[in-house]
């Protein structure tokens, strides 16, 4: 491919006066016309690109190709679950008679879609141990501010006001303490071990009559499973608090253990991770919360209710609780967001769940697990391993083994680009200075993986032998390594700006 050509951007493509595109007469007759206010008016004509047609359809369709998903090649892209999506699901996405609905269609008009919604939140509740769901939040973390709203929507309820604290462990995703200060409760740290689970006896001088939650991802974010779980909820109830369960990490729990039966009282699940719903480019998502028995009613609205004669219905909150004047059985936080949430993630998560059926779902988990201790297996001696054992799905790196060849993590994810793999996470978690987190998930084959490997143990030669070139990398892609600092700090966002800088 010429690069010099597909590689420019779309203005710079552009020749005065080539065209791609004609407008239809105006068949109406002036007086249709309405001219706009003079306020809202150009002085000067818009900065639009001129090119033919062909010339635009390859410049697109040649840049689209620069783009890298789980349909190209293996993501391992740890903490973020990168699981391919099946065809079937986007077949049923499309179908019109999903697409062609409304969302404020009169509820006897779309039963088939509501049953959609509590279908979902019935299979939910059921891998989860969680006694209800409400699908409405549009991401995870739009799920943990949720989710904590809620909690502290059950302590006000009891009257118990002092509870403005939540405990979260070092080594969680940064979600956990900015969904808890946007729900303007305060974060209070606990330490782990040095086998990189929670430290109780920290947890145990932290616990007190102000604790709201403690949040916790199991497993962890080092993909490690917290064995003190168990324990660990029952001194957070012992003292007052609900447990908030991070489903960041619920992959490899699929078919094996339950928040619910862990002792967590509010969750919520990832759907465009967990369930194969693709979410590269930031976005879809939808984060569903799911709550134990007795936290129903601080749900928030629409939900789709059944009702006695067995059809389905959609329950808002009563205006009066919307302005805070409640009655004892009317508590729910009102709308979260709009409608029900993010229809066709919901719609790919189902058919997802009905493809694999229940016989199926127990070996989701296991073989997500294999695949993680296969790859961590065979690359632990080229590559430190900060904490042995067994992993869960995912596993972190501290760099390569060898530190005297200078080659960092960032060079090792630079140079996966050249052999046609996207890159791990890096650089999290924070716990370790140069980390490299990994996570398979179930669907990829032996041969993939065995390819991965390969090539990991290739760039850990190289890095020996000539780490210039691993240093340099990557090579092979249409832009080379960028001064990621400078990228950050002054980004070139415009054609108009680059055009000046230059």
């Amino acid at each position: 491919m010429n690069n010099r050509l597909y590689g420019n951007l779309i203005f710079e493509l552009s020749r005065q006066g080539r065209k791609g595109y004609s407008l239809p007469k105006n068949d109406f007759g002036g007086h249709s016309v309405k001219e706009l206010p003079a306020a809202m008016r150009r002085t000067v004509d818009a900065e639009m690109p001129e090119c033919d047609e062909l010339t635009v359809v390859r410049h697109y369709t040649n840049l689209s190709g620069n783009n890298f998903g789980v349909n190209n090649g293996f993501y391992p892209l740890g903490s973020c679950t990168m699981k391919y999506n099946p065809i079937i699901n986007e077949e049923v996405a499309a179908m019109r008679e999903f697409s062609s609905l409304h969302p404020l269609q009169p509820a006897e008009t779309c039963q088939g879609a509501l049953e959609v919604y509590y279908g979902l939140q019935e299979m939910l509740c059921s891998l989860t141990g969680m006694s209800e769901f409400t699908l409405n939040p549009f991401a995870g973390a739009h799920g943990e501010l949720t989710g904590l709203m809620v909690i502290s929507s059950y302590h006000r309820s009891r009257g118990d006001m002092k509870r403005t604290k939540v405990l979260i462990p070092d080594s969680a995703h940064g979600t956990n303490p900015a969904s808890a200060a946007v729900c303007g409760l305060d974060v209070v740290e606990v330490k782990s071990l040095e086998d990189g689970t929670v430290d109780v006896e920290d947890l145990k001088t932290k616990l007190d009559d102000t604790i709201a939650a403690m949040m916790m991802t199991n497993p962890n974010t080092l993909g490690l499973y917290e064995k003190h779980a168990h324990e660990i909820a029952a001194l957070v109830h012992e003292h007052g608090g609900l447990m908030y369960y991070d489903g960041a990490n619920l992959n490899p729990m699929l078919g094996v253990a339950r928040p619910g039966d862990m002792g967590f009282d509010v969750m919520h699940i990832n759907l465009h991770k967990t369930f194969s719903t693709p979410h590269g480019g930031g976005g879809p998502g939808d984060g569903p919360i799911g709550v134990r028995e007795g936290l129903e009613k601080f749900l928030p609205t629409p939900r789709v209710i059944l009702k006695e004669d067995g059809s389905l219905a959609v329950k808002t909150a009563t205006p009066e609780c919307l302005k805070g004047e409640c009655d004892a059985d009317d508590t729910s936080l009102g709308s979260i967001g709009a409608f029900f949430g993010n229809f066709a993630v919901i719609l790919r998560a189902f058919t997802y769940i009905l493809t694999i059926g229940k016989e199926n779902m127990k070996m989701v988990g296991p073989l997500a697990t294999l695949n993680a201790n296969y790859i961590k297996e065979n690359l632990k001696d080229v590559y430190e391993l900060p904490i042995p054992g067994v992993c869960k799905h995912e596993f972190v790196f501290n760099g390569l083994k060898d530190k005297s060849t200078g080659v960092t993590t960032m060079d090792v994810a630079k140079r996966l680009l050249d052999y046609g793999y996207h890159a791990p996470t890096i650089y999290f978690p924070l716990l370790f200075h140069e980390s490299m987190m990994i996570e398979p998930t179930e669907n990829e084959s032996k041969e993939t993986i065995d390819s991965f490997i390969s090539v990991m143990r290739k760039i850990a030669e190289e890095a020996k032998e000539t780490p210039e070139i691993v240093k340099s990398a990557p090579r092979n892609t249409p832009i080379g390594r960028v001064d990621d600092v400078l990228a950050a700090k002054h980004p070139i966002i415009t054609y108009k700006q680059l055009k000046n800088e230059q």
